[in-house]
Protein backbone atom coordinates (compact mmCIF):
# COMPACT_ATOMS: atom_id res chain seq x y z
CA UNK A 1 0.00 0.00 0.00
CA UNK A 2 3.10 2.37 0.70
CA UNK A 3 4.10 1.54 -2.00
CA UNK A 4 1.65 2.22 -4.25
CA UNK A 5 1.41 5.53 -2.78
CA UNK A 6 4.75 6.47 -3.01
CA UNK A 7 4.75 5.60 -7.10
CA UNK A 8 1.76 7.39 -7.53
CA UNK A 9 2.94 10.35 -6.12
CA UNK A 10 6.04 10.22 -8.29
CA UNK A 11 4.41 9.72 -11.42
CA UNK A 12 1.87 12.58 -10.38
CA UNK A 13 4.89 14.41 -9.97
CA UNK A 14 6.84 13.40 -13.52
CA UNK A 15 3.99 13.59 -15.16
CA UNK A 16 3.55 17.45 -13.68
CA UNK A 17 7.13 18.27 -14.35
CA UNK A 18 6.77 17.08 -17.74
CA UNK A 19 3.59 19.39 -18.70
CA UNK A 20 5.20 22.08 -16.81
CA UNK A 21 7.97 21.59 -19.56
CA UNK A 22 5.53 21.69 -22.44
CA UNK A 23 3.71 24.63 -21.52
CA UNK A 24 7.04 26.68 -21.32
CA UNK A 25 7.92 25.86 -24.49
CA UNK A 26 5.02 26.41 -26.38
CA UNK A 27 4.77 29.65 -24.64
CA UNK A 28 8.10 30.35 -25.69
CA UNK A 29 7.89 29.24 -29.21
CA UNK A 30 4.26 31.01 -29.48
CA UNK A 31 4.93 33.68 -27.49
CA UNK A 32 4.21 37.63 -29.26
CA UNK A 33 6.82 39.82 -28.74
CA UNK A 34 5.09 43.40 -28.14
CA UNK A 35 6.70 47.04 -28.42
CA UNK A 36 7.63 48.06 -25.21
CA UNK A 37 6.70 51.89 -26.61
CA UNK A 38 3.13 50.64 -25.95
CA UNK A 39 3.73 50.75 -21.85
CA UNK A 40 5.23 54.86 -22.68
CA UNK A 41 2.37 55.35 -24.51
CA UNK A 42 0.18 53.80 -22.22
CA UNK A 43 1.62 55.74 -19.02
CA UNK A 44 1.45 59.42 -20.35
CA UNK A 45 -2.39 58.33 -20.99
CA UNK A 46 -5.19 59.67 -18.62
CA UNK A 47 -6.22 56.30 -17.95
CA UNK A 48 -9.71 57.03 -18.35
CA UNK A 49 -10.60 54.44 -20.19
CA UNK A 50 -13.96 56.24 -21.44
CA UNK A 51 -13.67 55.08 -25.16
CA UNK A 52 -13.99 58.61 -26.59
CA UNK A 53 -10.63 57.98 -28.79
CA UNK A 54 -12.73 54.72 -30.04
CA UNK A 55 -10.91 52.38 -28.46
CA UNK A 56 -11.57 49.68 -25.65
CA UNK A 57 -9.73 51.81 -23.66
CA UNK A 58 -6.36 53.26 -23.06
CA UNK A 59 -4.08 50.26 -23.43
CA UNK A 60 -5.99 49.61 -26.91
CA UNK A 61 -5.29 53.01 -28.05
CA UNK A 62 -1.61 52.78 -27.04
CA UNK A 63 -1.06 49.64 -29.31
CA UNK A 64 -3.29 51.42 -32.13
CA UNK A 65 -1.04 54.81 -32.15
CA UNK A 66 2.24 52.55 -32.27
CA UNK A 67 1.23 50.16 -34.73
CA UNK A 68 0.01 53.33 -37.21
CA UNK A 69 1.79 54.99 -39.38
CA UNK A 70 0.86 58.59 -37.93
CA UNK A 71 -1.34 60.03 -35.82
CA UNK A 72 -4.12 61.50 -37.94
CA UNK A 73 -6.51 58.86 -37.46
CA UNK A 74 -6.32 58.70 -33.31
CA UNK A 75 -6.73 61.58 -31.09
CA UNK A 76 -7.44 61.45 -26.75
CA UNK A 77 -10.10 63.97 -26.24
CA UNK A 78 -9.94 63.52 -22.54
CA UNK A 79 -6.07 64.36 -22.76
CA UNK A 80 -6.32 66.75 -25.73
CA UNK A 81 -3.23 68.02 -27.30
CA UNK A 82 -1.06 67.98 -24.50
CA UNK A 83 -1.57 64.20 -24.32
CA UNK A 84 -1.25 63.92 -28.06
CA UNK A 85 2.40 65.90 -27.76
CA UNK A 86 4.09 63.17 -25.58
CA UNK A 87 2.52 60.35 -27.57
CA UNK A 88 4.00 61.99 -30.66
CA UNK A 89 7.02 62.48 -28.94
CA UNK A 90 7.47 59.31 -27.94
CA UNK A 91 6.82 57.42 -31.43
CA UNK A 92 8.62 60.31 -33.17
CA UNK A 93 5.53 61.51 -34.94
CA UNK A 94 4.06 64.58 -35.66
CA UNK A 95 0.61 66.10 -35.02
CA UNK A 96 -1.69 68.43 -35.35
CA UNK A 97 -2.99 70.34 -32.96
CA UNK A 98 -7.36 69.67 -32.82
CA UNK A 99 -9.83 72.80 -31.43
CA UNK A 100 -11.05 71.59 -28.11
CA UNK A 101 -14.19 70.40 -28.22
CA UNK A 102 -17.38 70.37 -25.56
CA UNK A 103 -20.82 68.77 -25.94
CA UNK A 104 -23.96 70.57 -26.43
CA UNK A 105 -27.25 69.70 -25.72
CA UNK A 106 -29.39 70.41 -28.66
CA UNK A 107 -33.08 71.00 -27.11
CA UNK A 108 -34.89 73.53 -26.19
CA UNK A 109 -37.72 71.27 -24.50
CA UNK A 110 -38.09 72.59 -21.47
CA UNK A 111 -40.95 71.89 -19.20
CA UNK A 112 -42.19 75.72 -20.09
CA UNK A 113 -41.52 75.03 -23.74
CA UNK A 114 -42.38 71.56 -23.56
CA UNK A 115 -45.69 71.01 -21.72
CA UNK A 116 -46.37 67.11 -21.45
CA UNK A 117 -49.05 65.40 -22.82
CA UNK A 118 -48.86 62.38 -20.39
CA UNK A 119 -47.03 60.73 -17.96
CA UNK A 120 -44.13 58.18 -18.00
CA UNK A 121 -44.10 55.53 -14.79
CA UNK A 122 -41.11 52.82 -15.81
CA UNK A 123 -37.90 52.44 -15.26
CA UNK A 124 -35.91 55.64 -15.35
CA UNK A 125 -34.06 54.89 -18.63
CA UNK A 126 -33.85 57.37 -21.76
CA UNK A 127 -33.11 54.13 -23.54
CA UNK A 128 -35.78 51.96 -22.48
CA UNK A 129 -38.19 55.15 -23.06
CA UNK A 130 -37.29 54.98 -25.99
CA UNK A 131 -38.39 51.94 -27.32
CA UNK A 132 -42.02 51.59 -25.49
CA UNK A 133 -43.13 55.17 -27.25
CA UNK A 134 -42.06 58.62 -28.55
CA UNK A 135 -41.93 60.24 -25.18
CA UNK A 136 -44.41 62.32 -22.42
CA UNK A 137 -44.67 65.32 -24.73
CA UNK A 138 -46.02 65.62 -28.43
CA UNK A 139 -41.87 66.26 -29.49
CA UNK A 140 -41.05 62.47 -30.49
CA UNK A 141 -37.33 63.91 -31.05
CA UNK A 142 -36.74 66.10 -28.05
CA UNK A 143 -34.94 65.10 -24.42
CA UNK A 144 -36.06 62.21 -22.67
CA UNK A 145 -35.47 63.70 -19.39
CA UNK A 146 -34.45 60.29 -17.23
CA UNK A 147 -30.49 60.94 -16.94
CA UNK A 148 -28.93 58.39 -19.22
CA UNK A 149 -26.13 60.90 -20.50
CA UNK A 150 -25.99 62.01 -17.23
CA UNK A 151 -24.79 58.64 -15.81
CA UNK A 152 -22.89 57.96 -18.70
CA UNK A 153 -20.23 60.62 -17.57
CA UNK A 154 -17.35 59.56 -15.83
CA UNK A 155 -15.91 63.38 -15.60
CA UNK A 156 -19.16 64.72 -13.41
CA UNK A 157 -19.70 66.86 -16.44
CA UNK A 158 -23.64 66.49 -17.24
CA UNK A 159 -26.46 67.00 -14.15
CA UNK A 160 -30.46 67.31 -14.70
CA UNK A 161 -31.79 70.61 -13.78
CA UNK A 162 -35.07 70.20 -11.90
CA UNK A 163 -36.43 73.16 -13.27
CA UNK A 164 -36.42 72.51 -17.46
CA UNK A 165 -35.80 68.60 -17.04
CA UNK A 166 -32.97 68.81 -19.02
CA UNK A 167 -29.28 68.20 -18.95
CA UNK A 168 -26.50 70.86 -18.21
CA UNK A 169 -23.28 70.37 -19.53
CA UNK A 170 -20.42 71.84 -16.70
CA UNK A 171 -17.94 73.30 -19.54
CA UNK A 172 -14.97 73.31 -17.14
CA UNK A 173 -15.50 69.42 -16.26
CA UNK A 174 -16.10 68.02 -19.92
CA UNK A 175 -13.67 66.60 -21.47
CA UNK A 176 -15.47 65.38 -24.86
CA UNK A 177 -15.07 62.10 -24.64
CA UNK A 178 -18.45 61.74 -25.75
CA UNK A 179 -19.90 58.78 -23.51
CA UNK A 180 -22.98 61.40 -23.13
CA UNK A 181 -23.65 61.43 -27.42
CA UNK A 182 -23.40 57.19 -27.30
CA UNK A 183 -25.99 57.48 -24.40
CA UNK A 184 -28.85 59.43 -25.57
CA UNK A 185 -31.34 57.32 -27.55
CA UNK A 186 -32.89 60.53 -29.16
CA UNK A 187 -29.12 62.04 -30.43
CA UNK A 188 -29.77 65.41 -29.20
CA UNK A 189 -26.65 65.66 -27.53
CA UNK A 190 -23.32 66.78 -30.04
CA UNK A 191 -19.47 67.26 -29.57
CA UNK A 192 -18.71 70.81 -30.92
CA UNK A 193 -15.48 73.16 -30.93
CA UNK A 194 -16.06 75.72 -27.89
CA UNK A 195 -14.42 78.28 -30.17
CA UNK A 196 -12.93 81.75 -29.24
CA UNK A 197 -12.75 82.14 -25.48
CA UNK A 198 -16.33 79.43 -25.50
CA UNK A 199 -18.24 81.63 -27.53
CA UNK A 200 -20.31 79.65 -30.00
CA UNK A 201 -23.55 79.41 -31.85
CA UNK A 202 -25.92 76.44 -32.61
CA UNK A 203 -29.62 75.53 -33.28
CA UNK A 204 -31.26 73.96 -30.09
CA UNK A 205 -33.43 71.53 -31.63
CA UNK A 206 -33.46 68.49 -33.81
CA UNK A 207 -37.06 68.27 -34.77
CA UNK A 208 -37.79 67.32 -37.95
CA UNK A 209 -41.47 67.88 -38.32
CA UNK A 210 -43.04 70.38 -40.39
CA UNK A 211 -42.88 73.87 -38.80
CA UNK A 212 -46.62 74.39 -37.42
CA UNK A 213 -46.13 70.65 -36.03
CA UNK A 214 -42.48 71.12 -34.55
CA UNK A 215 -44.04 74.35 -32.92
CA UNK A 216 -47.03 73.17 -31.40
CA UNK A 217 -45.20 70.31 -29.52
CA UNK A 218 -42.18 72.82 -28.48
CA UNK A 219 -42.60 76.80 -28.35
CA UNK A 220 -38.63 77.14 -29.01
CA UNK A 221 -38.74 74.71 -31.59
CA UNK A 222 -36.67 75.47 -34.80
CA UNK A 223 -39.81 75.31 -37.71
CA UNK A 224 -37.52 75.03 -40.25
CA UNK A 225 -38.25 79.03 -41.89
CA UNK A 226 -34.76 79.30 -43.16
CA UNK A 227 -34.55 83.00 -41.99
CA UNK A 228 -31.27 82.05 -40.61
CA UNK A 229 -29.78 80.70 -43.64
CA UNK A 230 -30.92 83.57 -45.65
CA UNK A 231 -29.64 86.25 -43.20
CA UNK A 232 -26.12 84.03 -42.99
CA UNK A 233 -23.12 85.55 -45.23
CA UNK A 234 -20.99 83.12 -44.52
CA UNK A 235 -23.13 80.03 -45.99
CA UNK A 236 -22.52 78.66 -42.24
CA UNK A 237 -26.53 77.45 -42.01
CA UNK A 238 -28.45 74.83 -44.23
CA UNK A 239 -31.48 73.61 -43.22
CA UNK A 240 -32.41 70.31 -43.66
CA UNK A 241 -35.65 67.75 -43.00
CA UNK A 242 -37.29 70.96 -41.51
CA UNK A 243 -34.46 71.91 -39.09
CA UNK A 244 -31.27 74.67 -39.34
CA UNK A 245 -27.99 73.39 -38.38
CA UNK A 246 -24.62 75.63 -38.04
CA UNK A 247 -21.60 74.77 -39.20
CA UNK A 248 -19.42 75.37 -36.10
CA UNK A 249 -16.21 75.61 -38.45
CA UNK A 250 -17.70 78.39 -41.05
CA UNK A 251 -19.42 80.35 -38.04
CA UNK A 252 -17.94 83.75 -37.68
CA UNK A 253 -20.07 84.23 -34.43
CA UNK A 254 -21.95 87.38 -35.95
CA UNK A 255 -25.05 86.03 -33.73
CA UNK A 256 -27.33 87.56 -36.85
CA UNK A 257 -29.24 83.84 -37.50
CA UNK A 258 -29.65 84.45 -33.35
CA UNK A 259 -31.71 87.94 -33.73
CA UNK A 260 -33.71 86.70 -36.84
CA UNK A 261 -34.78 83.41 -35.52
CA UNK A 262 -38.66 83.75 -34.65
CA UNK A 263 -38.64 80.77 -32.37
CA UNK A 264 -36.12 81.48 -30.21
CA UNK A 265 -33.91 78.28 -31.20
CA UNK A 266 -30.64 79.14 -31.80
CA UNK A 267 -28.50 79.73 -29.22
CA UNK A 268 -25.50 81.88 -28.62
CA UNK A 269 -23.04 80.72 -25.58
CA UNK A 270 -20.50 82.27 -23.43
CA UNK A 271 -20.77 86.00 -25.44
CA UNK A 272 -19.50 89.14 -22.76
CA UNK A 273 -22.44 90.97 -24.07
CA UNK A 274 -26.45 90.12 -24.09
CA UNK A 275 -27.75 90.15 -27.69
CA UNK A 276 -28.61 93.25 -29.16
CA UNK A 277 -31.27 92.40 -31.43
CA UNK A 278 -32.71 95.75 -32.80
CA UNK A 279 -29.04 96.50 -33.07
CA UNK A 280 -28.32 93.36 -35.57
CA UNK A 281 -31.65 93.86 -37.52
CA UNK A 282 -30.74 97.32 -38.41
CA UNK A 283 -27.21 96.13 -39.19
CA UNK A 284 -28.89 93.48 -41.58
CA UNK A 285 -31.80 95.63 -42.72
CA UNK A 286 -28.91 98.29 -43.75
CA UNK A 287 -26.60 95.78 -45.57
CA UNK A 288 -29.47 94.59 -47.80
CA UNK A 289 -30.36 98.72 -48.91
CA UNK A 290 -26.63 98.94 -49.39
CA UNK A 291 -26.62 96.04 -51.90
CA UNK A 292 -30.23 96.86 -53.41
CA UNK A 293 -28.29 100.59 -53.97
CA UNK A 294 -25.39 99.08 -55.77
CA UNK A 295 -27.45 96.58 -57.82
CA UNK A 296 -29.70 99.46 -59.00
CA UNK A 297 -26.60 101.50 -60.07
CA UNK A 298 -25.14 98.75 -61.69
CA UNK A 299 -28.20 98.18 -63.37
CA UNK A 300 -28.55 101.44 -64.25
CA UNK A 301 -24.99 101.79 -65.68
CA UNK A 302 -25.72 98.86 -68.00
CA UNK A 303 -28.89 100.31 -69.71
CA UNK A 304 -26.52 103.51 -69.75
CA UNK A 305 -23.70 101.23 -71.72
CA UNK A 306 -26.33 99.55 -73.94
CA UNK A 307 -27.63 102.96 -74.87
CA UNK A 308 -24.27 104.56 -75.73
CA UNK A 309 -23.52 101.37 -77.61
Amino acid sequence: MTNTIIWTVVILSLLGLVLALMLFFIAKKFRVEEDPRIDEVEKVMPGANCGGCGFAGCRAFADAAVKAPNLDSQFCPVGGNEVMKKVAAILGYEIQEKAPQVAVVRCNGSCENRPRTNEYDGAASCRIKAALYSGDTLCPFGCLGCGDCVAACQFGALSMDPETGLPVVDESKCTACGSCVKACPKHIIELRNKGPRGMRMFVSCVNKDKGPVAKKACAAACIGCGLCAKTCTHDAITVTDNVAYIDFTKCKLCRECEAVCPTGAIHGVNFPKPLDREGIKKRIADRKAKAAELAAAAKEAEKKEVTNG
